[in-house]
């Protein structure tokens, strides 16, 4: 996929980003090196600090994250929930998200993540119908995603968030060809022209949108 950013700019904003810490860069380092063909799908540091300071203003309770890997953006997540809030992650892979456990183990959250594997879209469609969910990282298969928004959406409390990644599938939203920038590419239109959210697209990496619920 093409660099939606000058690489250059993109280091750029990664230096003036909080930092991770040394927990964040053990994972990220374990994960390359454990799935070197999977590494690209954990979110950078910076998006990290994104995820944390979002969650944080938001005041988050109930956050889920759908598509979990190795865990690194559930640590990020989990790190700016309320004090008694939770998250449930959902994952297909065992053996993916035995690394995310470890870490939330070392990084003092286990008792603030609920794994729940198995396909997300059935763990989605099995949380209560109203909306009680503050924050929801949607981060799994892109074709899935319409089917993900139109269940997350009526589960957001409002005010609640929904943040979108890989919104702009390394531009090939601008044509898109295959079935996931397709999906991804229907997606956004739809979330524009959809009067229960406001949103704005974040040129972040390879895209993320911030899809707010609104209050009436």
């Amino acid at each position: 996929m093409a660099d939606i950013v000058d690489p250059a700019v993109a280091d750029y904003v990664l230096a003036h980003a909080t930092p991770a810490d040394d927990l964040l860069r053990e994972l990220a380092a374990e994960t390359s090196t454990t799935y070197p063909p999977d590494a690209g799908m954990q979110i950078s540091a910076d998006e990290g600090a994104l995820l944390t300071m979002l969650t944080r203003l938001t005041g988050v309770l109930l956050a889920v994250e759908i598509g979990t890997f190795t865990g690194y953006s559930s640590i990020c997540i989990a790190r700016g929930l309320r004090p008694g809030g939770r998250l449930i992650a959902c994952d297909v892979s065992e053996e993916w998200t035995s690394i995310a456990r470890a870490y939330w183990a070392k990084a003092g959250l286990a008792d603030r993540i609920e794994l729940r594997l198995g396909p997300a879209i059935e763990t989605v469609r099995a949380l209560p119908a109203d909306p009680v969910i503050d924050f929801v990282f949607l981060d799994a298969d892109k074709t899935g995603y319409p089917a993900y928004y139109d269940e997350i959406v009526p589960r957001l409390r409002p005010g609640g968030l929904l943040v979108i990644d890989n919104v702009l599938r390394g531009g090939q939203v601008l044509d898109p060809r295959d079935a996931s920038s397709v999906a991804v590419a229907g997606l956004n239109d739809r979330i524009v022209g959809d009067e229960r959210v406001e949103s704005v697209m974040l040129p972040v990496r390879d895209g993320v949108t911030l899809v707010r619920r609104r209050s009436s």
